[in-house]
């Protein structure tokens, strides 16, 4: 179906008495109702009143108006100071996005040890001394995923050791990558 001439005057005429795209959509035949609504605004036809009768293509009279009551004036208050939003209260803060880091910058300082169990990094040292330092291709489902090192250099690895059950990491990275949140509030304090 092209858009002739005709059709879109027939289109254009009527749209203008207040037909529906449905409407005009039927009548031309061969066209939907989204088509239409399409045409009308590639061709820039006014919106019709919003209290216009689609069907309507003969003025009617318009019933009286009702009476309309006056406004009660507003009793005389302090300015109206915006109420915090509810859901606001109930929703914890979402932390800001950490920064991209461009590759060959440095890296911004990392967890302090203190945040990490004495036993634990004493751990992690000891597995790093032994680990495979497998690069990004060469990790598997059952290799240790902890990466050491700056991405941006040469000397940068994957762990590789066997991972425990369920886990992305050895048994030495499980434990600083999952701790109880009570053991790490109680070691910032």
């Amino acid at each position: 179906m092209s858009w002739t001439d005709e059709r879109v005057e027939l289109l254009k005429k009527m749209w203008g008495e207040g037909q529906s795209a449905s409407q005009i959509a039927k009548e031309l035949g061969g066209v939907t109702r989204n088509a239409v609504i399409g045409k009308v605004h590639r061709l820039g036809l006014s919106n019709r009143a919003a209290g216009a009768s689609p069907a309507k293509s003969e003025p009617k009279e318009k019933p009286a108006p009702a009476p309309k009551a006056k406004p009660k004036p507003a009793p005389k208050t302090e300015p109206a100071r915006p109420a915090p939003a509810p859901a606001a209260e109930a929703k914890p803060a979402v932390p800001a996005r950490r920064q991209i880091i461009p590759a060959g910058q440095p890296l911004p300082p990392q967890p302090s040890a203190n945040e990490i169990s004495p036993e634990a990094l004493a751990k992690v040292n000891e597995v790093e001394k032994k680990a495979k330092k497998l690069t990004l291709m060469e990790l598997t489902e059952k290799t240790c995923k902890w990466p050491v090192g700056d991405p941006a250099t040469e000397d940068f690895w994957f762990c590789g050791l066997p991972v425990e059950a369920g886990k992305p990491y050895c048994e030495a990275h499980v434990g600083v990558a999952f701790q109880p949140m009570s053991a790490r509030r109680d070691r910032r304090r």
